[in-house]
């Protein structure tokens, strides 16, 4: 008689503190990328002689690559494993940043920046994999948590060590160490990631779906390409055909998605999440949102340089203490919103207001002769009511959403984030280089404005989010 004993699946380690370090190295990355090249956009503008343009593709080319491969990046780390696909986007991302801080002029800065954003893609999705893949209980709670303080604290240091590195000119190189600076970062994670990450795997992965991701790209495209771009050329006729093209690609992509999950498949961005009424309602905020934030700092990290001298440095000063107040608030947001439910939304978004109109009249009352200290209140009034505000959108969104589709729905969130505040940068961005010509002053004060009836808008009709509460 022959006994057979099977032998269990080895449990997948724990995740320890050293691999959470480097996983919240590379959540980091990306975010600090975005705010440290914001500071430097100036300094960039004035040494390779770009247009306002190409400071544009920069920064909206970044997230434009980051919102259509995001959900790739995640199942592709389910399917072939998620050490080695951070490993693979965060050396890709050290790659492309050795680029961007050598490019010649901005076409390779641009290109390079867009390869950037793909990088990200692959790497970041794989940080909430790993941390719910190795971790439970009271530890992942906690780990969580790191992972969420890791945006606000991105911002702040992006903010101040952007300012400080072009400041420093560091051997005469100027705005290039900003992304450099990645380099020796990059290569210190992969170290640690050989050597502290467990290898994980969905124990059922789906596919990538292609067509989805195709037509997204194409429905990008068409709707930022002519709005970036037709202001420079003088609004020629293929601008005009290429953003009459946007509602029919939104269309099929649209068609491509439902007939894909019809079909029992896996769509980039399933249709029936977007039908539960918090995801309805919340993107209607998020979208605004996000694309008032991503038309803000793109236009104050060109007005603080360009039209008040500040430099990079005391740019990266204006602007920290709206990265500092958006930290803490955002890291109080939770108790929060236990305690006032959606009302903390509203409560964000009357403080932002209020800290867009502090900023209208400061400026109206002592343009140009503003210093950092004069910025501060509206900054950190700004900041305040944005990390009240982000966080508590993303758990209100989140919230009805079934817990078989609760990766489905942060993908759809974070894609919907991030092509927004490539939408800002293009729309916002636009507005403001158009009528900056006439003067900046009024320039800034239109396009604050604007932002302001934005984020109105949203106090206005938050009470349409679901109260976590019931």
């Amino acid at each position: 008689m022959t006994t057979t004993t099977t032998l269990a699946a080895p449990a997948t380690p724990a995740l320890s503190r050293a691999g959470l370090a480097t996983v919240l190295l590379g959540a980091a990355l990306a975010p600090i990328d975005m705010f440290i090249v914001n500071v430097a956009l100036p300094t960039i503008h004035s040494d390779l002689k770009t247009s306002t343009t190409a400071l544009e593709w920069i920064v909206a080319g970044y997230a434009i690559a980051y919102a259509l491969l995001l959900v790739v990046g995640g199942r592709l780390g389910d399917a072939f494993g998620r050490r080695r696909l951070f490993t693979a986007g965060l050396a890709a991302f050290t790659l492309t940043s050795l680029v961007c801080g050598l490019a010649p002029d901005a076409t390779v800065l641009v290109a390079a920046r867009v390869a950037q954003g793909g990088a990200a893609a692959m790497m970041v999705p794989q940080v909430l994999s790993i941390i719910q893949a190795t971790t439970s209980g009271e530890q992942r709670a906690r780990t969580l948590g790191y992972y969420g303080a890791t945006g606000g604290i991105a911002m702040v240091i992006g903010q101040l060590f952007g300012g400080v590195l072009v400041s420093a000119d560091i051997g005469g190189t100027s705005w290039r160490p900003v992304f450099l600076v990645n380099v020796p970062i990059g290569l210190l994670g992969l170290l640690l990631a050989r050597r502290t990450l467990p290898e994980t795997h969905a124990t059922d992965p789906v596919g990538v779906d292609r067509a989805g991701t195709a037509l997204l790209g194409l429905t990008l495209l068409t709707l930022l390409v002519p709005l970036m771009e037709g202001r420079t050329l003088g609004w020629p006729l293929w601008c005009w055909l290429v953003l009459a093209a946007f509602p029919f690609a939104a269309t099929a992509f649209v068609r491509a998605e439902r007939r894909m999950e019809q079909a029992g498949g896996a769509p980039l961005l399933p249709m029936s999440v977007l039908r539960v009424p918090s995801m309805r309602h919340g993107l209607g905020i998020a979208i605004p949102f996000f694309t008032s934030f991503g038309g803000f700092m793109f236009v104050y990290a060109l007005t603080l340089q360009d039209g008040l001298h500040l430099g990079p440095l005391g740019s990266g000063l204006a602007l920290t203490p709206l990265a500092l107040a958006f930290l803490v608030t955002s890291l109080s947001s939770s108790r929060l919103v236990r305690r006032y439910g959606h009302r903390v939304v509203i409560l964000g978004t009357t403080v932002q207001l209020l800290g867009l109109l502090t900023l209208i009249a400061t400026v109206l009352m002592a343009w140009p002769n503003l210093d950092v200290a004069d910025l501060a209140p509206g900054t950190l009034l700004c900041g305040a009511g944005q990390g009240l505000t982000a966080p508590t959108m993303f758990r209100l969104i989140l919230s009805r959403v079934p817990a078989a589709s609760a990766g489905v729905g942060s993908g759809v969130l974070t894609t919907t984030q991030q092509t927004s505040l490539a939408l800002g940068v293009a729309t916002l961005g636009s507005l403001f280089a158009s009528l900056a010509t006439g003067g900046l002053e009024g320039a800034l004060l239109t396009v604050t404005g604007v932002q302001a009836l934005l984020i109105a808008g949203i106090a206005a009709t938050a009470n349409r989010l679901p109260d976590p509460r019931a």
